[in-house]
């Protein structure tokens, strides 16, 4: 199947070929059909598989026919930098329609965003919070859309954004199509997804299930031994565009400090940043200025960069989903990608979980202080550690531990054959 079979008017058909799409996506193939019939779509699907091309593709066809300089599509996501993104994607593929959209998110002024919106605009993308703020100043009305998109809904409930959607829903017209994508379905969502949505069709692609071309390795690593093993990973790795996630905003920020006084390329990506500073972090990583972005989960939404070889979990997720989610940065294109993940004794849960959804262990590195038994689990590796009897005999010099037996740095190369790509 080729783009050719949808039928796109010859305009989007050379959006089509501008961006370089050759042969539609699982989840293209699946739910552009049923958008072009007006059907509304439950579409649940994980980061990388051209979900934001399966619903513009044929919201870009439904609007060439109609009244221009209305806005007659709204489009909802969770970040700025996923706004910007849809926002950028849109521009490409609407280039020769003459159809014209604009993002609108806070921490920039909104007299240009109302101004842009006045002067004639078909599509909006927006996070909640200041498209709610210009509604209620009455800057620009929603009364004749006719397509409303909510994407990465589950993010949404994450940041508490659901009251917001509930209020801007109560201002679009009630006859509407309406597509809700999410890489995860708990129980809000779907509780939204039954209130907004008429007769759905549900387009699932494998949303939890982990990209088949990423190599999922496991470090267990005390906490205070995460930053030197980075160092080391990093050193000793070819990485030619890494993500790292963090759990806090903090740990980003200062995550990314050390990194750059050791003399790499790094930035962060954190919800403390002005979002001049965040576009040029992730702008700098998109042009390679900066090879390595640490970032949390929150802030990581809408990073949709070509080429990272590796993703790198500092901090263990909190839930299976996620890990796919962040992992699925990597692997793409049918190119292979690199998942490294750090845990400790406290991880345990989460890593058996998280193996479960991948159907298999992760591969087990040896890291100094934590002997390592192959063969064995997560669980069994960790009460071998940690119970094991305290050495007796002589005690250790004034000088401290060795360095290579407890520093948490290690030789790659060492090891190579255990890391060794399949």
């Amino acid at each position: 199947m080729s783009f050719k079979d949808f039928k796109f008017d010859p305009k989007i058909d050379a959006g089509i070929a501008a961006c370089s799409y050759t042969l539609p996506t699982p989840i293209q193939k699946e739910a552009i059909p049923s958008i072009l019939e007006g059907r509304d779509i439950l579409g649940l699907a994980q980061t990388g598989t051209g979900k934001t091309a399966a619903f513009v593709l044929p919201l870009l066809q439904r609007l060439l026919n109609g009244p221009r300089k209305k806005v007659r599509a709204l489009i909802v996501a969770p970040t700025r930098e996923l706004a910007e993104q849809i926002h950028a994607d849109i521009s490409k593929l609407a280039q020769k329609t003459g159809l014209r959209s604009i993002s609108i998110y806070g921490g920039v002024g909104k007299h240009p965003q109302i101004k842009a919106i006045r002067s004639g605009v078909e599509i909006i993308v927006a996070c909640p919070g200041r498209l709610l703020d210009l509604l209620n100043d009455r800057s620009f009305s929603l009364k004749a859309v006719e397509t409303l998109v909510l994407d990465e809904a589950d993010h949404m409930f994450d940041k508490g954004f659901l009251p917001d959607i509930r209020r801007i829903i109560k201002q679009l017209p009630t006859k509407r199509q309406s597509l809700v994508f999410s890489a995860t379905m708990p129980k809000e969502i779907r509780h939204l997804a039954e209130n907004i949505l008429i007769n759905p069709v549900t387009v699932q692609i494998n949303h939890t299930q982990p990209v088949l071309a990423i190599s999922h390795v496991l470090f267990q690593v005390a906490k205070e031994q995460k930053t030197s093993l980075l160092k080391t990973i990093i050193k000793e790795e070819e990485m030619k565009s890494t993500l790292v996630f963090t759990r806090t905003k903090h740990k980003a920020k200062s995550l990314a400090l050390v990194l750059q006084k050791a003399g790499y390329k790094a930035a962060s990506i954190q919800g403390n940043l002005s979002q001049l500073k965040r576009q040029e972090a992730l702008n700098g990583f998109k042009n390679g200025k900066f090879k390595i972005l640490v970032a949390t989960d929150i802030a990581a939404r809408g990073i949709d960069v070509k080429g990272i070889s590796h993703v790198i979990n500092y901090d263990v997720p909190d839930t299976p989903e996620t890990y796919t989610h962040r992992t699925g940065r990597t692997g793409r294109a049918e190119r292979a990608g690199q998942a490294f993940i750090f845990a400790g004794q406290e991880d345990i849960k989460i890593i058996s979980r998280i193996e479960h959804n991948l159907g298999k262990k992760m591969r087990r590195q040896v890291t100094p202080g934590f002997p390592w038994d192959p063969n064995a689990t997560v669980v069994e590796q960790t009460k071998k550690h940690f119970s094991r009897p305290k050495p007796r005999g002589r005690k250790p010099s004034s000088g401290g531990r060795g360095r290579n037996q407890h520093s948490g740095v290690f030789s790659l190369a060492t090891n190579r054959s255990r890391t060794a790509r399949p």
